[in-house]
Parts: structure tokens; sequence; C-alpha cells
């Protein structure tokens, strides 16, 4: 008989293994087991007749739960029951945060053990930290099972409930949520300020000079005893000066005048010198979103793909030699705190790498953050002896990069100031001035493990500590006019949304990454290179939810919401008072999102974003969400004044005038491009729904006539009649396999040009093109992995490693029915509740074995359903059990 300690995941469960004796036996849980019902299928059929089932939360009985356990979560729990059979306690080592807890909670009310059960935390996976925490085991917290049991019955509510107004007056199957929509009205807000934006121009002048035989540059910064405008002087909503402005802005003829006489006016002499000390401080130690955002900088990393593999580097990683354990501490926190520890590894670290100068003791920050409460540290290496030299035999390039990052981070917190010396000079010529700027470091202090900090302009003799002198000379190598542009508010990328949903305090550090993520794959954002662009969808939606559930979607409404939970979590707010004060009204939810809804419905018209008014009838101009596409509609719409809005064209580029483009194309209607030389019929260029297409004939009524839409990259006004012959004759046979002897053609598909050989495609590359690519060409495609390259329409989440039977790549998928892992040949499915970014290769391949048990899965370009729900239990507010060493709180009645 052993003690059973209960995990998330194989590998975490691998690692801890390790570290415990012959008594312990390490099993996972694959996340959560049970969860409120994801479709209708799994509602308990006992409760399918009550008004609230569809939420599967009953709010006139205390907001009480109904949970299930997914039949793709059955099995498990099944093993789970005979491990406990054989168990003389139980350890519940699930994460130290509120979704860690909630995980142990649940597993206690589906499992019932007739044992004793404890529950430990860690925030580290090693041999001491596991030691400590099975020495000093405690209780199941009541309180932060709440505070998430009430996140999670919030977002239910708002979702179930917000979610249907948007189908009904946007389009059928939009999605809100009470985090996600705020994050999107941010987005959306921030275009909504590049759309106002006024672009203002104005100029000044470059000189490169020379001083001491080194070139350094200068700026023009006054003309006549003026100062010269530079971007902030003037106003964005106008693109003139701010009426404050005492500032000159040159024209072009101004600029090149101005160049002329400072050209004239030689020699040029230093007017004035200043000379000033400055000081850098180290950076603190990284948070969840620090190190999201440090990631996308630096490695250009997104913050799912940061949080992945910083999960991996928690759980543990194989170091040789028959060590394991994990490399960094628990990666969702907000805490900027580390252990003393930490601390001295670091000061001796330090002191024999750097010298004793470089150490000034152990520096401790305080957590600004009142929410800080999801873990007791900030994220650093567990052993800081550990150097990233020491671990890059066992990590990949990405895990290194990341690790690295940590590692500096952590031991640039702990060293001193960089201590600078900043130089400003004035350097006359004729009625100009021009003004060169630089420094050098005189100390590195922290600079000397984390670099990247100077990028100044050092000026001439600045490192020997002699200074540019008044009066001094300089040798002119060029000046030249330059004309600049005051720039929109640079759209956010996924880093800064992150930062800025902190600072707002909206979210918390387990939900950044999925945040971000979740507004891109509902399509209410896009990516243009780094930045995030709202769609037309995501417009609308923000503008319904804004016009009519303004607070709802504020930022300090939502803010208000987590520290709500947060007190919930500290003990200090009743769950249930709560969720009633936000479902059905009192203090600062007003009237409630039950009240509210039923009384802004009535009032709700179908979205539109104004652009303006058509300078020629008058009539407004719109922009409208319909079922396939965005459009932009004149006046009450009809022939000749609706047109879809091309996929390329940013809500910030479409101005009236753009509009007007638009309409045009589309008032071109059907245009004739010639005749097929074979069958005489017309082939057309059509401005589609979708986008330009060409086609061949008129078409009969039970008979579709052939279409081809245009490639990535070609333009509607590069289609010829010979381009267009060649797009209709697709799919273009290359030739046959030289194995098989089938066909392999090329064509265009609703994911991209394809090659496809006997049923199996291939997706082209970038650099392919599907009228061109050669025979040869697609025998190359064929001959690359079938599990990258046969899934590589579906997009692709995360690459586990090969099968170990069959060799073939195991990918996790984002599907149309949601994630699922495949190895090219058979797909499974994820099971609902389990983060997709944290399934590892034995669970995959585990998942896989199931599936093609069951004879389900083999790809036919569709992933596996889950299956029906199974144990639907009902849980209200938890109790203390009656063991004295059992630590659960049990539901106060079950469904039947």
């Amino acid at each position: 008989m052993k003690k059973l300690v209960i995990v998330e995941s194989p590998a975490k469960a691998k690692t801890i293994e390790k570290f415990l004796g012959s008594d312990y036996k390490v099993v996972a849980s694959y996340g959560h087991i049970r969860d409120l019902p994801g479709s209708a299928e799994e509602i308990p059929e006992d409760i399918k007749s009550e008004p609230w089932a569809r939420m599967a939360v009953n709010t006139a009985s205390d907001f009480t739960p109904y949970y299930v356990v997914p039949a793709d979560k059955k099995k498990r729990v099944d093993e789970l029951k005979k491990q406990i059979k054989d168990a003389t306690e139980i350890l519940l080592a699930t994460d130290e945060d509120r979704e860690g807890e909630s995980i142990s909670w649940h597993l206690l009310e589906v499992l019932s053990p007739r044992i004793p059960v404890r529950r430990i935390t860690f925030n580290e996976i090693t041999k001491e930290a596991i030691d400590e925490a099975v020495q000093n085991p405690r209780d199941v917290d009541d309180k932060l099972v709440r505070s998430q049991e009430g996140r999670r019955i919030l977002d239910r509510l708002f979702g179930y409930q917000l979610s249907p107004v948007l189908w009904k007056k946007v389009r059928t199957g939009l999605s809100a949520g009470r985090v996600q929509s705020v994050a999107l009205r941010l987005v959306v807000e921030r275009e909504e300020e590049r759309m106002a934006f006024h672009k203002a121009g104005y100029w000044d002048a470059e000189a490169k000079l020379a001083g001491d035989g080194k070139e350094f540059t200068a700026t023009m910064t006054a003309v006549g005893g003026k100062k010269l405008a530079t971007g902030k002087d003037f106003d964005s909503t106008t693109g003139h000066l701010k009426a404050d402005a005492d500032v000159l802005a040159l024209t072009e003829a101004e600029a090149h005048a101005a160049v002329q006489r400072a050209l004239a006016g030689q020699p040029w002499r230093v007017a004035n010198v200043e000379q000033k000390d400055a000081t850098q401080r180290p950076p603190v130690p990284l948070t969840t979103s620090t190190l999201q955002q440090a990631a996308s900088g630096q490695l250009g990393m997104s913050p799912r793909r940061t949080m992945t593999i910083a999960q991996k580097l928690y759980e543990g990683v194989d170091l040789g030699h028959g060590e394991r354990e994990g490399l960094i501490t628990y990666m969702r926190t907000d805490s900027l705190t580390l252990s003393e520890k930490a601390l001295e590894e670091a000061g001796r670290f330090i002191k024999k790498e750097f010298g004793e100068q470089y150490y000034e003791g152990p520096k401790r920050y305080k957590t600004k953050s009142k929410a800080a409460q999801e873990a007791h540290e900030a994220i650093r290496p567990t052993h800081l002896l550990k150097t990233p030299q020491s671990v890059a035999h066992a990590l990949s390039e990405d895990e290194l990069a990341l690790y690295e990052l940590i590692w500096r981070r952590t031991m640039a917190s702990q060293m001193p100031d960089a201590r600078l010396t900043r130089t400003g000079a004035d350097i006359e010529a004729a009625d100009t001035v021009f003004r060169a700027t630089g420094s050098v470091v005189k100390f590195p202090g922290y600079l000397k493990v984390l670099s990247g900090g100077q990028k100044d302009v050092v000026l001439p003799a600045l490192e020997s500590g002699q200074l540019i002198g008044p009066g001094q000379a300089v040798t002119i190598v060029s000046v030249t006019p330059e004309r600049h542009e005051t720039q929109p508010p640079a759209r956010y990328t996924e880093a800064s949304l992150i930062k800025k949903l902190e600072e707002e305090g909206v979210g918390r550090p387990s939900t950044y990454a999925t945040i971000v993520t979740t507004i891109q794959q509902r399509q209410y954002v896009t990516k243009k290179g780094n930045a995030l662009v709202p769609t037309f969808v995501g417009m609308a939606v923000t503008s319904l939810l804004r016009g009519h559930f303004q607070e709802y979607v504020d930022v300090k409404f939502t803010a208000r919401m987590e520290d709500a939970l947060d007190d919930i979590a500290a003990g200090g707010l009743d769950w249930v008072d709560f969720l009633s004060a936000f479902y059905r009204g009192g203090g600062q939810f007003g009237h409630g999102l039950e009240h509210t809804i039923k009384e802004e419905l009535p009032k709700i018209e179908f979205p539109a974003i104004d652009l303006g008014a058509d300078p020629a009838s008058g009539e407004p101009l719109r922009v409208r969400v319909g079922k396939m596409s965005a459009f932009v509609q004149r006046g009450a719409g009809g022939d000749g004044n609706t047109a879809t809005i091309p996929p390329e064209v940013m809500p910030d580029e479409l101005t009236a005038e753009k509009a007007l483009e638009i309409l045009a194309a589309k008032g071109q209607g059907k245009v004739v491009l010639g005749q097929h030389p074979d069958t005489n019929e017309n082939i057309y260029l059509i401005e589609g729904p979708l986008g330009p297409y060409v086609q061949l004939g008129e078409g009969e009524k039970k008979k579709k006539p052939k279409r081809s839409g245009l490639p990535k990259g070609l333009e509607r006004d590069q289609v010829t009649l010979e381009k267009a012959l060649e797009l209709l004759s697709l799919p273009r046979e290359l030739g046959k396999h030289p194995d098989s002897g089938e066909v392999i053609a090329s064509s265009l598909g609703r994911f991209g040009p394809y090659v496809v050989c006997n049923g199996e495609y291939r997706s082209l590359e970038a650099t392919d093109d599907v009228l061109t690519i050669t025979l040869d060409r697609a025998l190359e495609l064929f001959a690359k992995p079938k599990g990258r390259r046969a899934v590589a329409a579906k997009k692709s989440l995360k690459e586990l490693g090969n099968h170990p039977e069959s060799g073939n790549a195991i990918l996790v998928l984002d599907g149309r029915y949601g994630p699922y892992v495949s190895d090219g040949k058979v797909n499974a499915t994820i099971p609902r509740g389990t983060d997709p970014l944290q399934v590892s290769l034995p669970q995959a391949v585990e998942l896989l074995a199931d599936a093609a048990a069951r004879g389900k899965g083999k790809t036919k370009g569709r992933t596996t359903r889950t299956a029906k729900a199974a144990s639907p239990k009902k849980t209200a507010s938890p109790k203390k059990a009656a063991a004295p060493r059992k630590t659960t709180r049990k539901s106060a009645k079950s469904a039947t």
C-alpha cells in the first residue's frame, strides 16, 4: 500500500516521482476532470426542463452550479478510483493557484475517497521543495475554491446571457466574454484613435559632423532663435499646431533655405555643453505578464508559446545521468518576491563571477499589485547556479532562450544600478542651432549581465573624460533636410495589450495568454505583423456592447469585479451575494445583467460604423456586418450601393473616399475578360462577397458555372484573359507519382493552394505557385513527413514530438470542433477542460490509442467529436468533511 500523489500532468508526475521514495505513487488527472456542461448534449436530463438549464447554473437557488464528468474523462476517473483502492492516503499536489485548488476540490468531489486526504503545494519542482511540501500538508482552501468557482460562474452568466444578443443583432455564432470583450474594446478604441488621427508634416535637418576624428549626428532644433516643432506640438485630431505651441513649423523650402544659410556660415562651433550624471536601475524580477512582454520583445515569442515553454521548464526537464527537475518556479504569478535561498545564491554567484563591486546586498522588491495572490514568488530559476550554459544540452533552442532570459533577469535584479554620463552639445551655424546628444557608461552595474540597455551615440573624446568644449570647431560631413510625419497611436501588440490589461487590473496571470488568443480565435482581432488589428466584426461587437452594456465592458468596472473575486479568495466577501448583485442588481452593479438585457434588447439596432457622407449624393456611408463578410453601404443600400470590403483593407484605412472606391469597383459588376478559345463562352471577372473570382459562362439552373478564386498576391486589376484561363484550368495535372502511378494535380482550395495525389494532400509553401509548380517540386512536398504536411490546413498549436511506434510527428491542432491531437493517421479530441498547450507527448499517444481502439478518429479532414457527458453532479456550497485528516468539501446533494 502506497500514498497516492495526484498532479495535473504526466510530465509533472514524472519529475515528482523521482523525488519521492517507493512509498509513494504519482499519477496525473490530465487537468480538470469535471466542469459545467459545454454543450446541450452534456446537460443532465433531470435539469433540461429548467429555465436555467442552458447555463447549468441554478440562478434561483444560490447560483448552484451543475457539474458533469465528460465521457472523455470517465476513463481517467475510473483509473484514479482504482489507484485509490491500493492507497493509504491521498496527497493532492495540483498547482498552487486558484485553478489548482479547484482541480483538487473537484477530484475529491468525484472520487469520494474513504481514506485520509491532504493538500500539498509548492512553487518549484525540486527535491527540497517537494520534501518540504510533504512535511507540511494542509486542507483544501475553501476560500480559494469559492473564488475560482465564482469566477467560473460569473463568466458563464456573462457569456451565456450576452452572446445570444450578438447572435440576434450582429451575426450568429459570435460570443461575448467578461474579460475578452474588455480586451477587444481596448484594441478597437486604439483603432478608432488611429481612424480619427490627422497626420501633420514638418521639417528639420540632420547633420553628420566630426570632432577629434569621430563622427556623430546632430539635429537642427532652432532657426532664427525659435525652437522647431516636433511631433508633440501638433493636435492629433486636426493635424495643426496646438494653440499654445510657441514653435516654428518649417516647410520644405524653408528647411532647405535654413540648411544653405548654415552651410554658408562655416565654421560651425560648439556654443555650449551640458553634462549630467545619470543612473539606470536594474529591472525587477519577472512576473507572468513581464515574462510574456520580455519574451515577445526580445525573443519574438507569442504569449501562448511563452507559457507553453515555461510550463515545460517548470514541470521538469531530463538533465542527463538520471537527473530530472523543474528549472524555473511556478510561471503564473504577480509576485516580485524572491526567496531567501534565491537571494543567497544570486549574491554568491555575482561576487564570484563579477567581483564584490557588483553586489551591494540582497534587493527585495515589493509587489505593487494588490491582486498578487496567485503565487508566492516571482518567476526565477530554481537553482541560480545552474547557468544557461550548464543546461543547454538538455533544452531546445526556444527553451534555452527563455531560460536564459529568466536567469539573466533574475541575476540583474540583484545587481547595482548602472551609472552613466549624459552629454548634450548645442552647435551654432549661422541662424540655426543643431543639437548632439550622447552618453557613456561609467559603471555597468546590472548591464554586466543584462546587455542591450545602451544605444545612444557616444560623443567624441567622451570615453576619456574629455568633453567637447565651447568654442570648439566641428567638421561638416553632410547636412540633409528631413521631412517627418506625426504618427498615429501605435496598435497594441500581444505583449503591450497584456501590459495594459495588467495596469488596469483586468485579468490575472493565469488568463493573460488565453485572453489575447481568444480574441484572435473568435476572429474579432487579426494580426498585421506583430500588431493587433480589430476586424469589422470585432468593431461591430464592441459598438453594440459599448452602446447598450457600457458598464459590462468598462475597464474599471471589470477591474472591480476582479478585486471582488480576490476579496472572496481572502474571505472578505460572500460569493453568492456577489453573484446575486451582478446578475439581479444591487450596489455597484446597478440594475444587474438580467434586467439590463431585458431593458436594452428592444432598443438595439444592427450596429454600423459611420464613415461620413458621399459628397455627391449626401447619403451616409457605413460599414455593416453580414453573414459572410463586412460591407460598405451607401444610404439604404440596394443595387450599386453595397460592396464587400476587401480583406486586406484595415479599419483605419477605410475612409469615406476608400469606401466610394470599393463601391465603384463593385459597380463594375461582371467584367467580360474575353471568350474561352474552345467553347466561346464568356469569361467573367466578378466581385463576390468573399472577394473577386473568375467564372466561365453563365451557368445553368441545375449546374453551377466553373469558378476560381484569385490566389494570394494576385490583385483584381492584374487579372487578364490569359491568367483567368490558367485559373479555370485548375486542377492542373502535373504527372504521375513514380511509385504508385497515381496522378498528381495542383489546385486552389478553401485554405489556399495545394497538391493532391490519391486523396492525400499537401499545402503549397509561400514560395510555390499553383500555376507553375512542377512534378518534381510536388514530389518533394509529398516526401515530407505526412504528420506535418497532411494537416497543414489546420492551425498547428504545438508539436509534441514523434510517435514512439510509427515515428510520425504528433501535433496539437485547432480544428473546427475544438483542439485535437493528430499523428496524420488518427485524430483524437483533447478532453474539454484540458489546456491544449499543456498536453504532453505521452498523453497524446494515449489519446490516439484510445481513439484507434474505438475505431474512431481516422483522418478524413475532420476531428472526432467528444462523446456525451456522463456522471452529472449538482454542487452546492461545499462543507468540511467529518474525517479529521480528509480535506474536502462535499456537495449538499447530487443530481440523480
